[in-house]
């Protein structure tokens, strides 16, 4: 049996820790820059995160905001087959919106 990783408290407090901890960039706020970011990153064997990188970028302060963000999180449930804790490569959208 296969079970994905998941972040404590379920999609919803996932969600509402990222809209908690992200800090719009001044530079991209000064031009109005609005878009989604798509972070891939892994959730290790223990639940924490790791090999966080950007697959769809659009501009560099968004990009690293979206980095900073997802490497700040807590640790996850990891994900399991078998019962077997293992590595789970996952893609968050984070969403930029004036």
């Amino acid at each position: 049996m296969t079970t994905p990783p998941e972040f404590i408290g379920g999609n919803d407090a996932l969600w509402k820790y990222i809209s908690k901890n992200v800090k719009y960039p001044k530079t991209a706020k000064k031009y109005e820059i609005q878009s989604k970011v798509l972070v891939q990153f892994v959730v290790s064997e223990d639940g924490s995160v790791t090999d966080v990188k950007i697959t769809r970028g659009v501009e560099k302060s968004l990009d690293e905001e979206a980095i900073r963000v997802i490497s700040s999180m807590p640790k996850w449930n990891p994900g399991t087959i078998n019962g077997t804790p293992v590595k789970v490569k996952y893609t968050l959208p984070i969403v930029f919106k004036l």
